[in-house]
């Protein structure tokens, strides 16, 4: 999900790294498009991106990096709980 530069002339752009975990990607691809299109948060996640300035591809990678951060935070949360619960059990 790390963009890379894509800038030419007075053009500053930057596209996404096609390399990386491939199913990671297209599964988190698959989710912006679902909650663009029906989840209220998504499309006016997009919505604002757009009003920003964004192009449709770049409003929908920033989706995609706040949907793998929404993802790695709620991983970290889990991983944590389980520690604090199997911490206080073998006491």
């Amino acid at each position: 999900m790390s963009p890379i530069p894509a800038s030419s002339g007075t053009t500053i752009r930057h596209r996404l790294n096609r390399g990386g975990n491939r199913q990671l990607n297209r599964a988190l691809f698959t989710i912006a498009m679902v909650q663009a299109q029906w989840d209220g948060q998504g499309s006016a996640y997009l919505a604002r991106k757009r009003a920003e300035g964004k192009t449709p591809p770049e409003a929908r990678r920033c989706l995609m990096r706040h949907l793998a951060g929404v993802a790695y935070r709620a991983m970290v949360a889990d991983a944590q709980v389980r520690n604090t619960t199997h911490m206080s059990g073998a006491a």
